[in-house]
């Protein structure tokens, strides 16, 4: 009963997914530069400037994040500076934030490393009359305006362990790859993870809960440290972009791609050859470009005085939710061997 219902959630789930915009990047320009710019000088034409802070540089997930930001601003002709620390570290990404500052941006949009730790110089921008919004990683609200949020929180962590749970036929040990135990999106799905566990699979076994600080290396030396652990492990969840590549490779390097599942948040991209020769099963995630679009956008109204609104159409995203001082951008889809060619991301 628990496997029909499960296998019923996730039709719904894939249905939904699949009636949002494509995730390959087709993007509809709402202002061009070009067009919109007569004469003089382009950077005296920029009314602001918006600083926007991923948790590290140079990963695949908020590259193409970036990728978004920046098409966002050249659609809004603004000036979006794209900068974060070279590792997953909050007193690097503070030191990130208050360079922005320094340089005298209007607004800045932080994916958070650690909620607590960024609290004092996100109050200290917003003091400077900055705005400040949280995307992808929240802070604590006194911290910024709102949170853009990719997905439901609930949907996300409870879908993550229908996946897994489906693949190893509800049964055996486990363990999850994460990028910090300080990330405040990554606890929440953990979070709702476990309730689903508790509540439909109670013959799972949650043996480990292991770090990755967003290191592809790390995650991979973490994964293969899993499997001499736990030498009745069943399944992994990657719930951060490098863990379940990582997982993948050291389960394949292990010869044990019909024993361990791997299930998890990652792209397309990173999973493709994983996905088609069978050594993990399943990949989800939303568009990183979308949500770095849909930040640069609300960063801008912000500072335009406007405030995102339930159901607001967004062009180039689509509709967004909003609960309290959440934005939530729409639902995930998942990737497997059956479709993961058509994206390009």
């Amino acid at each position: 009963m628990r496997y029909l219902r499960a296998m019923l959630i996730s039709v719904l789930f894939f249905m939904s997914a699949c009636q949002t915009q494509s995730l390959s990047g087709d993007y509809r320009v709402i202002h061009s530069l070009e067009a919109g710019v007569i004469g003089g000088d382009v950077q005296e034409q920029r009314k602001y400037t918006i600083g926007v802070v991923p948790k590290v540089m140079e990963i695949l997930y908020f590259n193409v994040a970036q990728d978004g930001a920046l098409e966002a601003a050249r659609d809004l002709n603004v000036k979006v500076i794209y900068e974060g620390p070279p590792i997953t570290d909050v007193t690097k990404q503070i030191q990130v934030i208050r360079s922005l500052m320094d340089r005298g941006v209007d607004a800045l949009a932080i994916s958070a490393n650690d909620p607590e730790k960024l609290l004092p110089v996100l109050k200290e921008a917003k003091q400077r009359g900055i705005k400040v919004i949280t995307w992808d990683a929240d802070t604590e609200p006194e911290g910024r305006h709102f949170f853009v949020n990719m997905v439901d929180p609930e949907t996300l962590g409870r879908h993550l362990q229908d996946t897994l749970a489906w693949h190893m036929g509800e049964q055996g040990d486990y363990a999850i790859m994460t990028s910090t135990l300080s990330a405040s999106n990554q606890n929440e799905w953990l979070k709702w993870m476990n309730k689903q566990r508790e509540e439909y699979y109670p013959a799972m076994n949650l043996v480990d809960i292991v770090e990755t600080d967003d290191d592809p290396h790390k995650a991979y030396e973490a994964a293969k440290q899993l499997l001499i652990d736990y030498p009745n492990l069943r399944g992994i969840i990657g719930n951060a972009s490098v863990a379940p590549p990582a997982a993948a490779q050291a389960v394949k390097e292990a010869g044990q791609s019909r024993q361990i599942k791997i299930v998890g948040l990652s792209t397309p991209h990173l999973m493709h050859d994983f996905l088609i020769d069978g050594s993990a099963q399943m990949a989800t995630l939303w568009s990183p470009k979308k949500l770095g679009y849909l930040t640069v956008v609300l960063a801008y109204q912000l500072l335009e005085g406007e405030f995102p609104h339930d159901g607001q159409d967004i062009v180039n995203v689509g509709n967004i939710r909003v609960k309290g001082d959440v934005v939530i951008m729409g639902e995930p889809l998942d990737f497997t061997a059956e479709n993961v060619g058509q994206y390009d991301f």
